[in-house]
């Protein structure tokens, strides 16, 4: 991640802003998906890494790996994983796809530019549901689709800085949630 950090002004204001400006990662997905889940924007060490839920203490993996019945997918290499969430007919994206942003929280983020949602969308036939991990990522798509005629799902965050609740907590708000549409 980018940021300047001298005392002295910058030559060129603009490109300060350009250069702690973050672009987010791509969606992940097949037509086939029935089920997308939409975080905000991926924290500090998921846009180091270039992975999704890249930090270690996210709940994310381990959530999925629990709603889809397979309890060794935290532990699977990277693109393992992403493959098993395309077999289970999962797409993963976030909702903003580039912003500004020192550190990893959602309330730390500024000039957020929506991801394409609508053509993402368009893209899926048979998506039944969005899930959104967080009340930053339902906000943010929401006023990106406004109303995409199928559920639009506000889950708990996975996030570390969400630690309020147990992960037994979320997977079990996850899967009310989600239970029609992961069947």
């Amino acid at each position: 991640m980018k940021t300047t950090a001298s005392s002295q002004p910058p030559a060129n204001p603009a490109n300060a802003e350009t250069e702690r400006r973050l672009i987010g990662l791509a969606p992940v997905y097949d037509a086939r998906a029935r089920l997308l889940v939409l975080g905000s924007f991926p924290g500090a060490a998921s846009l180091q890494a270039a992975q999704y839920y890249a930090h270690p203490r996210n709940a994310f993996w381990p959530l999925m790996g629990a709603l889809l019945g397979d309890a060794a997918l935290p532990a699977l290499p990277y693109a393992e994983r992403l493959q098993a969430l395309r077999r289970h007919r999962v797409a993963l994206w976030d909702a903003v796809a580039a912003c500004r942003r020192e550190g990893s929280l959602d309330t730390a983020i500024e000039a957020a530019e929506p991801s394409d949602l609508a053509a993402l969308v368009a893209r899926l036939p048979q998506l039944r549901a969005i899930a959104c991990n967080g009340t930053l990522a339902h906000k943010q798509t929401l006023l990106a689709l406004g109303d995409p005629g199928l559920p639009v799902l506000r889950l708990p965050s996975t996030s570390p800085a969400h630690a309020g609740r147990s992960l037994a907590d979320k997977i079990a708000e996850w899967q009310a949630g989600l239970a029609p549409y992961l069947a």
